[in-house]
């Protein structure tokens, strides 16, 4: 397996050798910046909470980002309270798909904190230009360093324990700049045993061990021209899942890209970047460390894409633009292996993804018309197409006789959005309409099962587009101690798939109850609304505070699975000198508005309290910086909406960091 995924990068790698995306202190990279239209949330990733914080951890503290947990590690993102199929997540603009059909291996999963600058994120259809989306796009940006008129070398190292689990972690950097060259570099381990809840009681089958590394170089080629190239490496171990059946043995990702970048003093067009990649992921489910089970059962998968991205930045008087080429060929596997006691025996063979491949190409514009100096309209759209074949159509013939075994779908989208600034008030509205394609597991997935309803899953080849309208608006204030921000957005999606039960076919898993096939409803509805807001009660003491809700109904006026309740946080941050002291408080009230039909049960409210305390100082002219914090500081034994089979999370956890930057 190993040839299959590393022979195609042998191949970029000797094509890519050349290639460059880079930042630079020249004007016309200042210009670029300015240039860079877009409609969304930067959030660099730091935190003063914590500082051995996970990326899923950072992103858990978006407004409008939440996640399926099935355990402590590679928790589920989801945008607008809305499942990974209907977002676009995406490293520096590539498509890197997972090759778990139980959503065990997010992309989010195969990058760390210290190889990333921040995060993108765009809601709905202002999201569209990395790919055909509903509910947004998160785009994980990784840390560029830039050219230096002088040679310069500079790193961090990060170090820290956690004493619920006793992780143990481990991370630096390391980078070289001069007026030609920049070569950087990254690694981060962790290994963490199995957690205890907040009845003290372990959590079995909680551990986990992960390894990440990066590389860049890159190369000035002319006064405004420069050439990069990247990769990511990516390993997990010995991965526990409390709320699966099976565990995680391996998965190992490798991601690379090369990119070439022009920049442009005079003319309407300013910048424009490509970037060619491929990147190959394996990953590995069985059941070995359950004797439990009466029925052993491997899930190994594998996905491999290659693709292109490129953009041009233009700009002419008050209209900014960018447009962008998308296109990526992805082609996803899954086997599903049953073995009776005796595992040298095997008595069943199923691919749960039979060999399916995706082709997407999509042309994408977004566009800013300042109207005057408080006002500005921000506009654009796509067009996408969409390419599938099934190598093993036979498999959906079961369920679906006479099925395509390839199939091509136009994904249009198009998006509005008018800003007025009114002194120290800021108000926007707007809206969007776009489709999305059915994910490999919704269009061809094969007995997949679902431990949270008990389910066994098959896909639908025939199932039509989603296609999304959604409202949006916002308001908010600012003055120099006051910030208030509230945000709402309305989605009401045409063909919503989701998971119905089928009266044919009989489970293939033991633990099943039944089969479900993808279907599409006539529509769903769904409602998000935040409110954010921050105070200096004194210079060195700030107060935040967050409150989210969300609503989401199906065309009956059932519940949608997994939506957020009223959910809040509120934090206070002092800082004087070289000392910090940070408290937060957050929680969820009672999930009401739950679904039973798809294996959801009332979830009781709960409030999580978390304290840290942080010392700057300088260690042999290095910046020194330690910190001593809890996290859960009550012990409050607990389980959120979001948390797969109920459960528990982390009780109280003690945690201590170092780190040194140099």
């Amino acid at each position: 397996m190993m040839k299959y995924l590393l022979s195609p990068l042998f191949l970029l790698a000797s094509l890519v050798m050349n290639a460059q995306d880079q930042e630079t202190t020249t004007d016309s990279i200042q210009q670029l910046e300015a240039v860079q239209v877009t409609a969304k949330v930067k959030k660099s990733i730091a935190t003063a909470m914590k500082m051995n914080i996970s990326v899923d951890e950072f992103l858990a503290s978006s407004d409008n980002i939440s996640f399926i947990k099935r355990g402590a590690y590679a928790w589920e993102p989801m945008l607008n309270n809305m499942s990974s199929e209907r977002a676009t997540i995406t490293i520096d603009g590539m498509h890197v798909f997972g090759a778990c059909t139980d959503k065990m291996d997010p992309i989010t999963s195969y990058v760390e904190s210290n190889n990333l600058a921040a995060v993108n994120i765009s809601s709905g259809q202002q999201g569209s230009a990395n790919g055909a989306t509903v509910s947004g796009s998160v785009d994980l940006k990784r840390k560029t360093t830039p050219f230096s008129m002088q040679p310069k070398w500079n790193g961090s190292y990060r170090s820290g324990f956690e004493f619920n689990n006793q992780q143990f972690y481990n991370q630096g950097n390391l980078a070289y700049a001069d007026q030609q060259w920049v070569a950087q570099g990254s690694v981060s381990y962790r290994k963490a045993n199995n957690y205890s809840d907040g009845n003290t009681n372990e959590v079995a089958h909680s551990q986990f061990e992960k390894f990440n590394a990066s590389v860049g170089l890159a190369h000035k080629t002319g006064k405004l021209s420069s050439l990069r190239v990247d990769a990511i490496f990516d390993q997990a171990n010995d991965v526990g899942y409390p709320a699966l059946p099976m565990d995680l043995w391996l998965s190992r990702a490798l991601i690379t890209s090369a990119t070439f970048k022009q920049l442009y003093q005079e003319g309407w067009l300013r910048a424009w970047d490509t970037k060619i990649y491929f990147n190959a992921i394996e990953h590995y489910m069985d059941d070995t460390t359950r004797p439990e089970n009466l029925v052993h059962m491997d899930m190994p998968g594998w996905s491999t894409t290659y693709g292109l991205v490129s953009k041009a930045h233009l700009m002419k008087g008050n209209w900014h633009s960018e447009m962008q080429l998308n296109a990526y060929d992805n082609l996803s596997i899954a086997e599903m292996r049953m073995y009776p006691q005796d595992r040298s025996e095997r008595t069943m063979f199923a691919y749960s993804w039979p060999w399916v491949t995706t082709r997407f190409a999509g042309l994408s514009t977004n566009n800013t018309l300042e109207l005057s100096a408080q006002s500005e309209l921000q506009f654009g759209g796509a067009l996408g197409i969409n390419y599938n074949y099934s190598k093993y159509i036979d498999f959906n013939w079961i369920f679906h006789p006479g099925a395509p075994q390839e199939k091509t779908r136009w994904l249009p989208s198009l998006y509005a959005t008018y800003h007025q600034s009114i002194q120290q008030f800021d108000v926007a509205i707007g809206g969007g309409y776009g489709h999305r394609a059915p994910s490999v597991s919704e269009g061809y997935g094969y007995y997949i099962y679902n431990s949270f309803d008990r389910y066994d899953y098959v896909g639908n080849p025939n199932l039509k587009n989603e296609i999304s309208y959604e409202v949006n608006a916002s308001a908010g204030f600012q003055n120099d101690k006051l910030s208030l921000k509230a945000k709402a957005n309305y989605f009401y999606i045409d063909n919503y798939i989701i998971g119905k039960i089928l009266n044919m076919g009989s489970p293939m898993n033991y633990q099943s109850v039944g089969v479900k096939g993808y279907t599409s409803l006539a529509y769903a509805t769904l409602f998000n609304f935040s409110l954010d807001a921050g105070y200096f009660i004194t210079k060195n003491l700030q107060w935040k505070g967050m409150l989210t809700y969300a609503r989401g109904m199906d065309n009956e006026g059932g519940n949608l699975p997994f939506i957020r309740p009223l959910s809040y946080q509120t934090s206070l941050q002092y800082q004087y000198q070289q000392f910090g002291l940070q408290t937060t408080f957050n929680g969820d009230l009672a999930q009401e508005h739950y679904s039973p039909a798809y294996g959801e049960d009332l979830t009781p409210a709960y409030a999580i309290w978390n304290l840290s305390a942080d010392y700057t100082f300088k260690l042999y002219h290095f910046e020194t910086t330690v910190q001593l914090g809890a996290e859960n500081v009550l012990n409050q034994y607990y389980s959120t909406y979001a948390d797969w089979g109920n459960i528990p999370r982390m009780g109280r956890n003690l945690f201590t960091a170092l780190q040194i930057n140099f």
